[in-house]
Order: structure tokens, then C-alpha cells, then sequence
């Protein structure tokens, strides 16, 4: 049987948090927020037309500005309300309903290998606990030879920032680069947030 993720455990606590989350991020834009500093990242890391995986995509929000920038993307999240969301707001983008733990996108037709993969929103924080080698052994497996997975969390969320590392060697990856923020800032004892580049 399948382990709940940390995100559905919360859910069941709180069943209208979804609704709230895509609301507070459809809120943010109409206002005029800035919502794609993640995005703006990982498109400076590609040549147009990249394949692009957004792991635990939410509502679509880095997946979705991705696409509006040339990108081909494929978005997977475990909340169907999330997914339903990114569907109707980002229909540029292929969006899927999938446990990380589980992901297997050939089996439901995609076979095309990804140039990167990006976890943005603390994901990693939210899937089900003990599975985050597995979750990152899952999205290498889908990526090209060479292929890139950049992740973005907090402190203080359950998961260390010295866990990624280890648990990023135990899939197969190696830390290439650690940041402070999407904006590129250094990383230091200090930091309160973690976005590495995997490969």
C-alpha cells in the first residue's frame, strides 16, 4: 500500500488547503506578483525547446511559465485539485496526478527522457517519509545522460539541508552547485533556504 505524502497527510487535517493554495497563487498574479523567479532560473539553464520536468508542479505556476517560454513541459503532482488547476491555467504544459515515489511516465505515454527536472514550493519536504531517495532516484531515471534536477526548500521543514546530500548521492546525483536562493545568492551556514543543482 502506498505511504501518504506529508502534503496529502496535511490535507486530511485541513481539506480545503488545496483550494487555498491555488487560490493564494491566482490571488499573487492578478495582483501582479512576481511568481517566476524558480522559473527564470532554470530557463537560464536551457537552450529553447528543452524538455522539462516539474516535479510536484502544484498548480503549474514554474511548469507553466516555463512553457510560455518555449519550454515542452510535463508537470506531476500528487493533489488532483492542484492538477485540475494547472490544466485550466497553464494548458500550455502536459500535467499529470502521480505519487514522486511512484513516477513512471513512460507507463502513461511518456517516454521522451528530460533535459531537466526542477522540485520548486518545498517539495521535497512534502512527499512521504523515507521515500526521498527513491522520489530523486525516480525523476534521474527520467532524465537524458547529463540531465539536471534543480530543488528548492526551506529550513526548518523535517528535511536537512546536509539530508539532500546524502540522499542525492544515494540516488546518483552529485551537488554540482548550492544557492541561498533562486536568485543565485551564496550558501552558507547561515541560510535559512536551500536550492541546489543536482546532476
Amino acid at each position: 500500500m502506498r505511504q501518504p505524502t506529508r502534503w496529502e497527510q496535511i490535507g486530511r487535517q485541513n481539506p480545503d488547503r488545496s483550494t487555498w493554495y491555488v487560490e493564494r497563487f491566482r490571488t499573487m498574479a492578478a495582483e501582479g506578483a512576481d511568481l517566476a523567479g524558480e522559473a527564470r532560473m532554470v530557463d537560464a539553464m536551457l537552450p529553447r525547446g528543452s524538455r522539462v520536468l516539474d516535479a510536484g508542479s502544484g498548480p503549474g505556476r514554474v511548469g507553466g511559465e516555463l512553457a510560455r517560454r518555449g519550454h515542452s513541459v510535463v508537470g506531476v503532482d500528487v493533489d488532483p485539485v492542484l492538477v485540475d488547476a494547472a490544466r485550466a491555467d497553464h494548458p500550455e504544459g502536459d500535467w499529470y496526478v502521480g505519487d514522486l515515489a511512484e513516477l513512471d511516465l513512460p507507463a502513461v505515454g511518456v517516454a521522451e527522457p528530460f533535459d531537466v527536472a526542477v522540485m520548486a514550493g518545498n517539495v521535497l519536504t512534502f512527499v512521504a517519509p523515507g521515500t526521498e531517495v527513491e522520489v530523486l532516484r525516480r525523476i534521474r531515471a527520467h532524465l537524458v545522460p547529463g540531465g539536471r534536477l534543480v530543488v528548492g526548500f526551506g529550513a526548518g521543514r523535517g528535511y536537512a539541508f546536509d539530508a539532500l546530500t546524502d540522499d542525492a548521492h544515494a540516488a546518483g546525483f552529485r551537488v554540482q552547485h548550492r544557492f541561498s536562493t533562486w536568485d543565485l545568492r551564496p550558501f552558507d551556514a547561515d541560510a535559512d533556504f536551500l536550492v541546489a543543482v543536482l546532476g
